[in-house]
């Protein structure tokens, strides 16, 4: 036999406990994630930001959450300044893309959480002190693209058998990163018994001396090292690497579009979308240094069968079959 008094207290407290857990759930107030860019912003750019937009509905935030954007227009030097302009202005999170901007972050301040996204190697940039453990007030999402420097240089030389000379592109800005990169892709060419060629610039005004000195030292391949600030430039990039029928391979799996030959890498539409995981969970509590740092786990092959053509290349079926997207 049930108590009726006690089934009034029963029904009336879950009525009250209800809406507590519902409400639990949702963020405890109206956030404002700052967004920290060393580019011009561009379609590309754009899209990943409304892919972390989307991503952060699921978690119950509103599409039209603040996002404080600050870009750096290619102007690195600006980053610092930026940097602390969004700490000024109190905002919870610090959403970081590429490594320049998230040294200027960390350089900032050591008390706002910031959340960094497709860093090549964090770790070897001193920007956490392992990818289990980060340390201090930062975490996010690497682009483990050290390790997949090896593999584009052996799908350039796939795609072109008679490849004997490559030239590497890097941007001087960042050394720490372009030793890495630069010796993982020696390894690979030197066992391949193509000779390596680094060419470093430091603005884009200096594409074209660069491109015009890779053909006199006949390359006939050209590898471009992961740089934010080149996103804007892709399509240029591309167009002097055809012109000089150099074949090119880049990180960013979805950049073939722009001209490309071969792009691999990481989606990095999917690295915001997993970013907004980290926002999520540090907005309800969660301490930065305590979230590991995430390495992808899918790369994603793109071949440009219109610049194949335009090269005068067949793409073997090998490369081919393993691509997951064809462009013709």
């Amino acid at each position: 036999m049930i108590d009726r008094r006690a089934f009034i207290v029963l029904v009336g407290g879950s009525i009250l406990v209800a809406p507590l857990v519902v409400e639990a759930q949702r963020p405890a107030k109206a956030s404002r994630i700052g967004y920290l860019s060393p580019t011009v912003p561009d379609s590309l750019e754009t899209t990943q930001l409304r892919e972390f937009r989307r991503a952060l509905t699921n978690f119950g935030y509103s599409e039209d959450t603040t996002l404080v954007e600050r870009y750096a227009e290619n102007q690195l030097e600006r980053l610092p300044g930026l940097a602390t302009e969004l700490v000024s202005l109190r905002v919870d999170v610090i959403m970081t893309y590429a490594t320049p901007a998230s040294l200027a972050a960390k350089a900032a301040t050591t008390t706002t959480p910031i959340v960094m996204v497709a860093v090549g190697d964090p770790v070897g940039v001193g920007l956490v002190n392992s990818l289990s453990r980060p340390g201090a007030n930062i975490t996010g999402l690497s682009l483990n693209n050290v390790e997949s420097a090896e593999k584009r240089v052996e799908l350039l030389k796939e795609a072109v058998p008679k490849l004997t000379r490559v030239a590497v592109l890097a941007h001087t800005a960042n050394p720490v990163f372009n030793a890495l990169q630069i010796a993982q892709t020696r390894k690979v060419a030197e066992r391949k018994s193509i000779a390596v060629e680094v060419f470093e610039v430091t603005q884009p005004a200096q594409f074209e001396d660069a491109f015009t000195a890779m053909a006199k030292d006949r390359v006939n391949g050209v590898v471009i090292l992961p740089e934010a600030a080149w996103t804007a430039q892709r399509e240029r990039i591309a167009r002097l690497a055809l012109q000089h029928r150099l074949a090119s391979v880049v990180s960013n799996a979805r950049t073939a579009d722009a001209g490309y030959l071969l792009a691999y890498g990481p989606d990095e539409a999917e690295l915001y979308r997993k970013a907004a995981n980290y926002v999520d969970r540090i907005l309800k509590g969660a301490k930065p240094a305590d979230l590991p740092v995430e390495e992808p786990t899918k790369f994603e092959l793109t071949v440009n069968l219109k610049t194949a053509r335009a090269l005068g290349l067949t793409i073997p079926q090998s490369v081919l079959l393993r691509a997951d997207r064809v462009i013709e």
